[in-house]
């Protein structure tokens, strides 16, 4: 039955189009580039390193296990640069998403340009695989025609801040939409079109707000694909520890799947965090256990030895 149904959700993520295929995480801020361009290079020094792994319905025999990793730098001449690859695995079927992201941050307005506005580009390939050419599935028509789909993919979005130091309130939003190229799978045989991959639209934001010495940012994604959509609220606090710690806490709730809850550690310049999906689905009470945990790592590097002077209020959702 676990292997069945592990069968089954490959097949429907194979007819793309039809249903929201693109992997995800829960602490989608920890690959930035991914959820939009934009995002490229936004913090608070150098050069920044994520990454990040889910294991997903690990009561079957092969579970989806996706890791990601990113890099980005900030510029000095308004421009943003980075790197980033995530690969998916589920059974048969294998999903590799890399690219190359650049970031315009020379928009700026208000006192001392803190109100920002950044525009970025994606560029790279998407890559699907499934081992084994005579695959079948129960009741469908289909075979597959082609193991593996390679095409080139490109995403674009922008980004507004506010950086504004000392304030009690911090507004963030962005806009992004991934697949512009919309690639194709051609993995069916039987498929009247070549299956396209449709666009993904993502909103995200969020209000860091300050009390004192510790602070809350209430935050919210929503994506749409195709006929799919998805939508998560939630919030986390971040208290000092002490001069150099700092413990993150919050939870989100995913609409119609999953209640997430996260934990974080900020030591110096890491960020650990780890978060765990309790599913409510009807599909997480089919496949029992079949809930979601995540493990973060960011490291953020800094080329002078101190702070710069001017002070500086980067989103980290």
């Amino acid at each position: 039955m676990k292997k069945t149904l592990l069968v089954f959700v490959i097949f429907l993520l194979a007819k793309a189009g039809y249903s929201q295929i693109d992997p995800h995480f829960s602490q989608y801020y920890v690959y930035p580039s991914y959820l939009n361009p934009a995002l490229t290079g936004v913090f608070d020094g150098d050069y920044r390193i994520s990454g990040i792994y889910r294991n997903q319905w690990a009561n079957v025999n092969s579970p989806f296990s996706t890791p990601g990793i990113s890099a980005d730098i900030a510029g000095n001449k308004s421009m943003n640069y980075g790197v980033n690859i995530m690969n998916q695995t589920a059974g048969l079927f294998n999903n590799i998403t890399a690219g190359v992201s650049a970031a315009y941050t020379g928009v700026r307005f208000g006192a001392n340009g803190n109100q920002r506005v950044v525009f970025g580009l994606n560029a790279g390939i998407l890559s699907r695989k499934l081992k084994g050419s005579d695959a079948k599935f129960p009741d469908a028509p289909e075979t597959i025609a082609n193991t593996s789909a390679t095409a080139f993919d490109a995403s674009a979005g922008a980004f507004y801040y506010d950086a504004e130091p000392g304030k009690k309130a911090n507004l963030y939003l962005g806009l992004s939409a991934s697949h512009l190229t919309q690639p194709k799978n051609k993995f069916l045989t039987n498929s009247a079109t070549d299956d396209k991959v449709p666009v993904r639209w993502t909103a995200h934001g969020g209000l860091r707000m300050l009390f004192d010495s510790w602070s809350f940012t209430p935050n919210f994604i929503y994506m749409r694909q195709a006929k799919s959509e998805e939508m998560m609220l939630g919030g986390y606090a971040q208290i000092p520890a002490n001069e150099s710690t700092d413990l993150m806490g919050g939870v989100n709730y995913r609409f119609n799947d999953a209640v997430v809850a996260f934990a974080g550690v900020y030591f110096k310049n890491m960020v650990l965090g780890l978060s765990y999906d309790i599913n409510t689905s009807d599909l997480g009470k089919m496949a029992k256990g079949a809930s979601s945990f995540e493990i973060s790592l960011t490291f953020i590097g800094r080329k002078k030895a101190s702070t710069p002077a001017e002070g500086f209020i980067c989103p980290r959702l």
